[in-house]
Order: structure tokens, then sequence, then C-alpha cells
């Protein structure tokens, strides 16, 4: 049976890669773009390596981004994020992907999608996943996005151009509240995992986080080591199903294990400790202000989701949650800004937050970090037409 192929990109963005389409080129029926990002990807795989496809094996690395005209007058693009499950046939639609944000506006510059002129480029992104606008900067050469430069971030080797993200009034992504249930920290019941702290927390995403001493660990254990520690992961699981309904965003525990499994993503918090990356590199706890693992669909991250980092920046300057308790005394100057002790080094972000209105309630202004991005390769990716039922006889369109 022949193959069908369909424009794409293969892009990394921070430290995620993902397959990046162009709107314009994907069939309208939803059914069968999902069995299209399944094929392209290789899932479901049941060795775990999605070796038939483009994706790597872990959450990081099995992506799918679509980005088309605005559908809002704000923005410049509307750019809808999907994570393909592995070892399951499942596209998750239901949160941002902060990593990959940093490669949707050179896209559109690339693409012709935005006009630019001058040395840099300013686009305004529509996520369509939460509704939240995100504005990208970087330079920009010959009219194209750059790529080379000086800047290095944690988890990626070498150096490149820098993209500066602003999510802007971040807060209520998923459930329409920066705090969800009112509260920076809640008790939560989960089942057989039994009763802990947490702090529930929408900001870019829904984060549940949760205190590595009540878990039994430092937080400066390495992913591998976490992930191998079969009734740690299970139980981290339940907590974050629990987390779901108590958001909101599941009516039931079994209900976010399966359509939700990356909404919320969970975080593990501690003070700022000497740790080791997974380059070898020791990081001392001056170097920090706080140390943090995420668990992403089953996994350990090996940096953090980028989201992950802003929804720690802003739960960090909410008075009362656990992320704000373990984070360490920062600078007077920059109250704001937050450096995370992660498996990959320190990562820095920025929040600005206050109490507002007639009740004093929590709100998020904008959460900004820096990011770089490359394109790796675009050209087709080739799916078996036999996988995508519907694909040959839909509206697919031809590369311009």
């Amino acid at each position: 049976m022949r193959q069908l192929k369909i424009p794409a990109a293969f892009i990394r963005g921070g430290t995620s890669n993902a397959v990046v389409f162009d709107r314009r080129h994907l069939p309208d029926e939803e059914a069968v773009r999902e069995r299209l990002f399944l094929a392209a990807l290789g899932s479901p795989d049941p060795y775990g390596r999605q070796l038939d496809g483009m994706g790597g094996g872990i959450s990081s690395l099995s992506k799918v981004c679509i980005v088309g005209p605005a559908s809002r007058a704000d923005a410049d693009v509307d750019y809808t994020f999907g994570q393909v499950a592995v070892d399951r046939p499942q596209v998750d639609w239901s949160s941002n992907c902060g990593n990959m944000s940093s490669a949707i506006g050179p896209f559109a510059v690339d693409e012709g999608m935005v006009d630019t002129s001058g040395p840099q480029g300013v686009v305004v992104i529509h996520n369509t996943n939460t509704g939240k606008l995100i504005r990208s900067r970087f330079p920009v050469r010959d009219g194209a996005a750059a790529v080379e430069g000086d800047t290095e971030i944690p988890g990626v080797s070498g150096t490149g151009a820098p993209v500066d993200l602003e999510f802007l009034e971040p807060g209520g992504a998923a459930t329409g509240a920066l705090l969800p249930t009112g509260n920076p920290i809640d008790t939560l019941a989960a089942g057989e995992a039994g009763t802990v702290a947490v702090s529930m927390v929408d900001a870019a995403n829904p984060f549940v986080f949760v205190a590595a001493g009540d878990l039994g660990i430092t937080a400066t254990e390495m992913p591998a080591v976490l992930d191998d520690r079969n009734a740690l992961m299970e139980r981290l699981e339940r907590i974050r199903a629990a987390a779901a309904v108590a958001m909101g965003i599941a009516a039931t525990p079994d209900e976010a294990s399966t359509r939700f499994p990356s909404a919320p993503k969970i975080g593990i918090v501690a003070p700022p400790r000497p740790a080791q990356t997974l380059s070898g590199e020791r990081i001392e706890a001056a170097a920090g202000d706080l140390t943090a693992r995420m668990v992403s669909m089953s996994n350990v991250h090996r940096a953090l989701p980028l989201t992950g980092v802003l929804g720690l920046a802003v739960a960090a300057a909410i008075e009362g949650t656990l992320v704000e308790r373990a984070a360490g005394p920062r600078s007077a100057d920059q109250p704001g800004r937050i450096r995370l002790i992660t498996p990959s080094g320190v990562i820095s972000a920025a929040a600005a937050v206050g109490r507002t209105g007639p009740d004093g309630s929590w709100h998020a202004g904008h959460a900004s970090v820096r990011r770089t991005q490359r394109r790796l390769f675009d050209g087709f990716v080739h799916v078996p037409a036999g996988r995508v039922p519907g694909l040959a006889a839909s509206r697919v369109r031809p590369a311009a």
C-alpha cells in the first residue's frame, strides 16, 4: 500500500522536539488528523521507542504543533499543541507546550505567515489550547529567524539565538482561575496514595505541586532513577488524577488518567540543594532558589517543561504555596525572578504577580523566560495510507 505525504517541519523548541504543520496542509476532520499524527509519530508503540515514526519515546519528544492564521484580532497566528502518547492511540489537546512555543514565532516568519522587517521579529501567538496570548521576540537576519547566537539553555548542547517569550495573563489557562480551589495549599485525598498537602496553580498550564519530603525523596534524584521507582510513580499519578478532579479538569480520577493524562502536570519541589546534572556538572545550593522535578505523561522531565518553569515562577510569588515556602530568599532587586535547580542545570524565569481587586485575590500579569529553537529539517512526513483511513479523501492541500 502506498504512503501519503504531508508537508511538515521537524523543529527543536527549547528542550522539546515536535513535528510542526501549517494548518492549510492538514485534513479538516479531527479524527483523521489524530490518526495522521499518531502514524507520523509512531504511536502507539508497545516497545516505547516510536522507531516507526518521528517520536523519540518520551513525552518531550512526542509532540505535534499546528500553526495557522489567527482567529482573534490581537494575535498574529494561532498555535495548537498536541501531546502524542507513546504507548496508546491518544493525542491530548488539554494543555500547551511552552518549550515548543519558542518555535512558533520563528516558524511563522520563515513560512511567510507574518511579515517582518528590521533586525527583530515580534509575533503574538494565540495558543488555542489555553486561549492565552504569548509574545515572542527573536532576532531576524536576511528575512528569516536567526538560529546562531550565544544563548545557552540547560538541557541543550551548544548555543543559539535567543527567543524571549512573554506569557500574557497566564492565570486560569485551563480552569479559569489562578488558584482553582481558592487556596494556596489544600489537603488532597488521593485514594491509595493517602492524603497529601498540595498547591494547585493554573498558570500557563495547570499544575499540582508536592513537597519532595512528603514523598520520601529529595528532588535531586536523576529522572531515570525516579522513573524506575514504580510505587512512587503510581502514587504521583494518583495524586495528579485527584488534583485534576479538585481543579475541575476531570469528573473522576479514572477520567483524569484516561482522557487528561497531561493536565495537570505534577511538580515536586524542595529548598535549594546541591545536585548533579545529567551532564555530570555539580550545582551548589547557592546557585538556585528552588529545587524542582516535574512529571509529564508518566515520565520525569529531563529538564523542566517550559510552562512548568513559568508555573513555578508564578507559584513562588504567591504567599503560602508549597513552592513559596520551599524557595529560598531572592534578590530584592528582582523579586519576581526565580532560579530553578533542574536535572539539566539552572533555569531562570520571572513573573509579575500581585494581589488585585477589592477581594485581594492573586493575579498574574505575565511570566517570561528565554529559550532557543532551531528547525532541524523540513519537507514531507510520510504515513502509510492504511494507518490513516480517510486521509486520501480528505482535503489535504499540497505545499505552495
